[in-house]
């Protein structure tokens, strides 16, 4: 009833989560032709390989290999000395070669937003992105007023259909009206809505740009709307909700999948009389049919909150995202707004002014990569894969992006050992 699990795999050895968690399988060496070599006329001059590095494939770490991409595909991988000798080379000098990030939940940075139709704005939040080695995202929406939200899905449309810099747009993840105002949390109480008012149908219209779509199941008319959304092949996601774990599973069996940021804006275990009702949070928890993601910027979350998700649900439904406003990458005392509201940078985070709630992290998503080695505690390749393939596989794009293997897009992201990009692979296209 609650439970859509996915077939398990075997675990990898000396991980500290949980048993029965599945990993998924990794990338064999190979060469991309049936002869094991990359040498002769078929290379053509648009094949380079990225040499010299460690490639994080998704169980395992490999050195003594290379990565070969034509054009905007990855080739496979082959040993150096397989490569011949016109094909261009980039040493990366020992760095650490992983599929280019993918977050699922980021709202801006630089002090813009996705919900501006600028596209000077929506550039420099997806060049700096793509700075971090973040090289494709979902543009994350407030809401605000209907009309406001149908003109920002229209200006994502358009961008979509074009060549861009910086991060490609996978699409709009969108914290909807349709939430409860007692978990608002940093959004706009005053565009909040129900979804029985009719309204959602302007939304809808807007099916081909949407991927995710957040709402509280508790609603008037939540169930219906999980229904509608499950059919246009948008996925539906409870956040900012006050629901009971049965009114989640009630809407997992309309099509529920995914949950937005555990912990941040959501219901949990309270006492009726003598009685112990779960919410949200706990239904996250132990639902295995649910996609869930993570705030890992070390200050939504203490590290005990951050290492019991992992133990839980595991790094192939536990997503790790920026959930970044627009004061990633802007100091301290910064004030800034996103739709109605105006928040301010403090202490490594998003605040409300008051203070009395986080307003979204000022963290991208590649900083939180050693959050989850050095403070959680997770194994390199499973923090990830929590960046990619995991968050790739949660919107369905699994099939051609989140990891470095044959035929996927030549998405990749070169890190020094701080995290820091050195260079970014972007469509087949090298950063400098």
């Amino acid at each position: 009833m609650n439970s859509h699990p996915n077939a398990p795999q075997p675990v990898e050895a000396g991980s500290p989560r949980a048993t029965g968690q599945p990993v998924s399988t990794g990338l064999a060496y190979q060469t991309p032709d049936s002869s094991g070599g990359l040498s002769g006329g078929a290379c053509g001059g648009n094949r380079i390989a990225l040499t010299g590095g460690r490639i994080a494939l998704p169980d395992r770490i490999v050195a003594g290999q290379t990565v070969v991409i034509e054009g905007d595909m990855i080739l496979g991988l082959a040993a150096a000395a397989d490569l011949g000798g016109d094909i261009e080379r980039l040493d990366v000098g020992g760095r650490l070669i992983t599929p280019g990030l993918i977050d699922i939940h980021t709202h801006g940075a630089l002090g813009h937003s996705f919900n501006e139709r600028d596209a000077a704005a929506w550039t420099a939040i997806l060049q700096e992105n793509a700075r971090r080695g973040v090289t494709a995202l979902v543009a994350t929406l407030a809401p605000e007023p209907i009309p406001d939200l149908a003109r920002c899905f229209e200006f994502c449309r358009g961008w979509m259909r074009e060549a861009r810099p910086g991060a490609r747009v996978l699409g709009a993840h969108l914290e909807s009206p349709y939430v409860s105002p007692a978990q608002k949390g940093a959004l706009d109480p005053s565009a909040m809505r129900t979804p029985d008012d009719g309204s959602v149908d302007v939304l809808l219209e807007y099916a081909d740009v949407l991927r995710i779509f957040v709402l509280a199941p508790e609603l008037p008319g939540a169930l219906d709307l999980v229904q509608r959304l499950d059919a246009l092949g948008i996925i539906p996601a409870a956040g900012h909700s006050s629901a009971k774990d049965e009114q989640v599973a009630a809407a997992m069996r309309a099509g529920l999948r995914h949950v937005t940021h555990i912990w941040s804006a959501m219901s949990t275990v309270v006492r009726e009389g003598p009685w112990r009702k779960p919410g949200v949070l706990e239904a996250a928890l132990v639902f295995d049919g649910l996609n869930v993601e993570m705030i890992a910027d070390n200050r939504h979350l203490p590290a005990t909150l951050m290492k019991l998700a992992y133990k839980c649900i595991g790094p192939d439904r536990l997503s790790i995202v920026s959930d970044a406003t627009n004061g990633a990458g802007l100091p301290g005392g910064t004030r800034y707004r996103m739709g109605g509201m105006e928040y301010v940078v403090g202490d490594g985070v998003g605040m409300m002014l008051d203070n009395t709630a986080f307003a979204g992290s000022t963290t991208l998503l590649n900083q939180m990569l050693p959050v989850l080695r050095d403070v959680v505690g997770v194994p390199l390749v499973e923090a990830i894969r929590m960046a990619t393939l995991t968050p790739a596989r949660a919107i369905g794009l699994d099939a051609t992006l989140g990891s470095i293997a044959p035929g996927k897009r030549a998405d990749l992201a070169i890190f020094e050992d701080d995290f820091s990009a050195w260079r970014v692979v972007i469509g087949g296209r090298i950063s400098e």
